[in-house]
């Protein structure tokens, strides 16, 4: 049997229902699926039951990895043993799939921010996250939980929260509730303002979040332009809000 490592910060799913529930969450009209983190399979067998033709599995861990290949002949699996915040994506994967997994806690954050960065390829996402942050992400303005995951995910994706999971269905169980949430790529392609200066916008808006907006991208270096948007704080702004916001200091 797989040992949890903590370092990793495995918890291994055990109950069967749940793993169906999860695999439920994304729909079937992908060519293919990628699992991150399988660990002993739970969620894999899950989606063998389903009609993807095929099911890349990005796995750290080296011994389950070979728990894996021990246990898993389907040909429709593809086992890759490496970091998935380290993987070249693109090379990869050349058209659009459906990712899946139990996120491990600890860099949950982090491959959110790879699935934005790989937004045409990713384009619907069941994930297994801690039950804070999904209330985080899922989070809409003038929530003190609202922030900059909130933002850049609802700019590219529609969210949805759907179930909460208890302790209990872990080895070992962690000491935090877990929830899944799904997103799926919106119609949102070309932002009327540059990309990479809105996410930077967003970013410096959130870390000072107590300030007003004039006052919190001022590390920006950019002229603040007479707008009642300046005077908010970034928590009480939505999407469009920040696209407008961006605009502006494009155009000062």
């Amino acid at each position: 049997m797989v040992r949890p490592k903590k370092h990793l910060g495995q918890h291994f799913l055990t109950d069967r229902n749940i793993s169906e529930k999860i695999a439920n969450c994304v729909s079937e009209n992908f060519h293919q699926i990628c699992e991150i983190g399988p660990g002993t399979g739970i969620l894999t067998q899950s989606l063998l039951k389903k009609n993807f033709k095929k099911i890349t599995l990005i796995e750290i861990d080296a011994e389950s990895v070979e728990y894996l290949k021990n246990n898993f002949t389907d040909p429709r699996l593809s086992i890759i043993e490496t970091d998935f915040l380290k993987l070249e994506l693109k090379s990869l994967f050349n058209e659009p799939l459906a990712l899946i997994g139990n996120f491990p806690y600890n860099i949950s954050s982090q491959i959110f921010f790879k699935i934005l960065e790989h937004k045409e390829t990713f384009t619907e996402v069941a994930g297994m996250i801690q039950k804070e942050v999904a209330e985080r992400i899922i989070a809409r303005p003038g929530n003190k939980t609202y922030g900059i995951l909130s933002v850049l995910l609802q700019t590219w994706f529609d969210l949805e929260y759907c179930f909460t999971v208890n302790e209990t269905v872990f080895f070992p169980p962690p000491k935090v509730k877990s929830a899944v949430i799904r997103l799926k790529r919106n119609n949102t392609v070309n932002l009327p303002c540059d990309e990479h200066f809105f996410i930077k916008v967003v970013k410096t808006a959130f870390n000072q979040r107590r300030k007003t907006l004039r006052n919190a991208l001022k590390p920006l270096g950019k002229h603040i332009p007479d707008s009642p948007l300046f005077a908010k704080r970034a928590e009480q702004l939505s999407v469009n809000d920040f696209v407008n916001l961006t605009s502006l200091l494009e155009e000062a």
